[in-house]
């Protein structure tokens, strides 16, 4: 299927405008897509980072601020996208230049393979949970295996269609079987925290070694990562106001119950044990994470569909759907011998990238489309300048957090930026 040969294609392509009549997302498939997407075992990994360095209500704060702020950016991001009919890759385009733009979606396709690795290994890591509780199997076959067999699942869905994977298996199949899920395990390690003596919990100090808004930085960069993702899926909404508010409440909902459930199997837990066994122990947790991991491959599945778009955005005499296998294959290799201890300074690395620059593009293309060209200095000075504003936060501020103080100087000065472009032409 080359990207640029039939009509088909051609509207499917990152560059061009998705037709109206081919715009089919309702309310209700972004909910469900982006509470999909927010849900995953490895949400409930970065979630117990939070403890024992934060009390669980200045952790509980952390989670409701960070993820409200988090995905409102995703859903103004999802709104210009659906407006427009635009891919993120293009909505960059338009931000920075059609040139500068390359440098950006390079770096999300670099990043979107790690995360489709990421994915695969907390996939493989819970397989091999279950394989060795439940059978007693061990042995390095066992990661080895469940890691091919997952990436061969990835790589059948990266040869389909992406709107029916949304409509016929997100929206219809496997929601139910996510909230359940998420339902019995926060049934079953509430109980367990009632039996400890919630009270106590509650009131119990965190040890101090994280900042409540460090913590806050830590909550929007699971989000945030998805900023770069968002508009290839909102490009297919129907009205530009309903995909916004479905992206809002689907993902923060779901970024709040995992973040929170993380903390919570956390603080219930015997030091010397990993959650994945935990969640495993629990009553009925066999059946729970089994439907977990079979919900983290749509969050693979994301990953590998954007980074085909954005590959194709970069050269569109590439196929996205060969793209998208070959980015299977390379994370599949890749996760066969990724650990998982570099997650947390991985997550605040995109961050540092991405939330500057999505600033930028929010405040350039709220009020509307600017004109196509190749370079757009300003806005490339402020994305630069977001970036630097973001890493110096790390070291001259770091109890205050760094994606914030970033956010709001790229949103300010872009949009500084936006105004005086509009007035230019009145005042002439």
């Amino acid at each position: 299927m080359a990207t640029h040969t039939t009509s088909s294609d051609a509207a499917h392509a990152s560059n061009a405008s998705v037709p109206a009549a081919e715009r089919i997302f309702t309310f209700t498939d972004a909910a469900a897509l982006w509470f999909s997407l927010g849900v995953g075992l490895l949400v409930m990994q970065v979630g117990a980072y939070l403890r024992p360095g934060l009390s669980l209500p200045q952790a509980a704060g952390a989670i409701a601020l960070g993820s409200l702020l988090g995905a409102g950016l995703l859903a103004w991001v999802a709104g210009i996208g659906s407006q427009h009919g635009l891919s993120s890759s293009a909505l960059i385009g338009r931000t920075l230049g059609q040139r500068f733009a390359m440098l950006p979606v390079a770096l999300n396709v670099v990043q979107l393979l790690g995360w489709t690795a990421f994915e695969l290994v907390i996939m493989r890591d819970g397989t091999r949970t279950i394989v060795e509780q439940v059978f007693g199997a061990r042995g390095a076959w066992v990661p080895v295996v469940a890691t091919l067999a997952w990436g061969s699942l990835l790589l059948v869905l990266a040869s389909g269609r992406m709107i029916g994977l949304v409509r016929r298996f997100v929206s219809r199949a496997a929601m139910p079987l996510i909230v359940a899920s998420l339902l019995w395990l926060s049934y079953q390690f509430g109980l367990k925290a009632w039996q400890h003596g919630f009270a106590a919990l509650w009131v119990q100090p965190g040890v101090g070694s994280m900042s409540l808004l460090a913590a806050v930085d830590l909550v929007i960069a699971m989000p945030v990562s998805w900023l770069p993702l968002v508009a290839d899926y909102a490009r297919y909404g129907r009205h530009a106001g309903a995909t916004a508010r479905g992206t809002w409440l689907g993902y923060a909902a779901a970024n709040i119950w995992c973040y929170a459930l993380g903390v919570l199997v956390i603080s219930v837990s015997p030091a010397n044990i990993d959650m994945l066994s935990t969640l495993l122990l629990a009553q009925g947790g066999l059946i729970a994470l089994g439907f977990i991991l079979v919900d983290e491959v749509d969050n693979a599945y994301g990953d590998v569909h954007s980074g085909a778009v954005s590959t194709n955005f970069l050269n569109d005499r590439w196929s996205i759907r060969r793209i998208g296998m070959t980015l299977v294959l390379l994370a599949t290799a890749a996760a066969l011998a990724l650990p998982m201890h570099a997650l947390e300074p991985f997550l605040l690395t995109l961050s540092s990238i991405f939330v500057p620059l999505f600033g930028v593009v929010i405040a350039q293309l709220a009020p509307g489309l600017p004109p196509q060209s190749n370079l757009r200095w300003g806005p490339m000075s402020v994305w630069l300048l977001g970036i630097g504003v973001f890493q110096l936060g790390t070291v001259w501020w770091p109890n205050w957090g760094s994606a914030l103080p970033s956010l709001a100087f790229t949103l300010l000065a872009a949009g500084a930026l936006r105004w005086r472009e509009a007035r230019a032409p009145a005042a002439a």
